[in-house]
């Protein structure tokens, strides 16, 4: 699977889109602050390009508009795991499973 390139910025309105189904731009923009301190230029900035990556559409629907993911969340996990893999572990998923197995946990 391709990289997405998805920042941990992006991610969040992401995670709103998937907690909440497709959102018109007002309670998008809602749902983010709910969980983030960040202005609405800040969501809709980020909103642009997770659109510009075709990561997130919009369309409308009974002439209201609508943002939906195009990428679901297990898609966008296995792709992050596999980034960290190659970085980390040389792209062996049996060494991560290891470290997770043997390291001690934090807290």
């Amino acid at each position: 699977m391709p990289a997405m390139h998805v920042t941990e910025a992006e991610s969040a309105v992401l995670d709103a889109l998937w907690r909440c189904g497709p959102l018109p731009p007002a309670r998008l923009v809602l749902e983010v602050k709910a969980r983030r301190d960040w202005g609405e230029a800040t969501i809709k900035t980020l909103l642009g390009r997770l659109m510009q990556k075709k990561i997130v559409r919009s369309a409308k629907t009974d002439g209201v508009l609508r943002y939906h993911p195009l990428i679901d969340r297990q898609a966008y996990v296995a792709s992050e795991v596999d980034q960290l893999v190659a970085r980390l572990f040389d792209g062996d998923r049996a060494a991560l499973a290891t470290f997770l197995a043997t390291a001690p946990a934090e807290g």
